[in-house]
């Protein structure tokens, strides 16, 4: 581009996305994770009242942000498509969300997951996949194309 050379680069963020020059997404894993259990942290200081209706609550919505961040339709399939130490890191996130509620430290995580309705990751992941595919089902059947 106008006789200049581009600069190789390790990573480079665009749209949000750690883009790495193997293309793995463990970094985006990563620094996912830290800014999760930097909220999380933040929440177990300064929530006084940690009701399990409270708590579960502000952590649906903190999610909800990270999620829109991550996993647009256009990342989505990078961002779903971790190594299995990776997908771990992120599960962790919860396992320690779903400790902080009083009374739930001394559960097993699926006890824990069960009693509050949530999902682990690898559901999640497997529930998305499912839509992306009644999604590319339906848009296709309907004469448009993605």
């Amino acid at each position: 581009m106008d006789q200049k050379e581009l600069e190789v680069v390790e990573e480079e963020k665009d749209l949000g996305m750690l883009i790495t020059n193997d293309l793995k997404a463990s970094q985006q894993c990563t620094a996912a994770c830290n800014r999760a259990n930097r909220v999380l942290g933040m929440m177990n200081r300064t929530i006084v009242y940690k009701s399990k209706d409270v708590l579960l609550n502000l952590y649906k919505s903190c999610r909800i942000l990270y999620t829109n961040q991550f996993s647009s339709t256009c990342r989505c399939t990078v961002w779903l498509r971790c190594y299995q130490k990776d997908k771990s890191l992120i599960e962790r996130v919860q396992h320690r969300f779903t400790r902080m509620i009083p009374g739930f430290s001394k559960l097993l995580y699926r006890e824990r997951l069960k009693r509050l309705g949530l999902w682990s990751l690898e559901e999640r992941r497997n529930r998305a996949d499912l839509i992306q595919v009644l999604y590319i089902v339906n848009t296709i059947t309907n004469g448009i194309y993605v």
